[in-house]
């Protein structure tokens, strides 16, 4: 199985470092890179390798611009949208409808990236 890269750019730190720490634990992924702010995400992707992007924005109803700027440029991308309460995450793809997991637990978003790859 090929290497899944994975950048961050969530808030708050906490969820950040459950999820890194979860990615880091997966023998076929890696973390490439984390951005504070997913504006710093535009430019990251154009010089670190990533497969998939995980953010929290701050508001996660609808399809962020962020999502629909970055799947413009890397049309490859697949972005996770964590919602800061973690009750749900949100994927992103090219062409695709956004789709929602409902209650993720570690093993749906580790699923969900590995899924996305395929």
């Amino acid at each position: 199985m090929p290497q899944i890269n994975v950048m961050f750019s969530s808030r708050p730190k906490l969820l950040s470092e459950v999820i890194r720490n979860l990615i880091e634990r997966q023998p076929d992924m890696k973390v490439t890179g984390e951005v504070v702010d997913p504006i710093e995400l535009i430019f990251a992707l154009r010089t670190t390798p990533a497969d998939v992007v995980i953010i929290t924005p701050h508001k996660a109803n609808g399809d962020p611009r962020i999502c629909s700027q970055l799947l413009k440029e890397h049309p490859q991308l697949t972005i996770l949208m964590l919602t800061e309460e973690s009750k749900a995450v949100y994927i992103f793809q090219s062409g695709l409808h956004r789709k929602r997991i409902e209650r993720p637990t570690q093993e749906a978003i580790i699923s969900a990236i590995r899924k996305s790859m395929l």
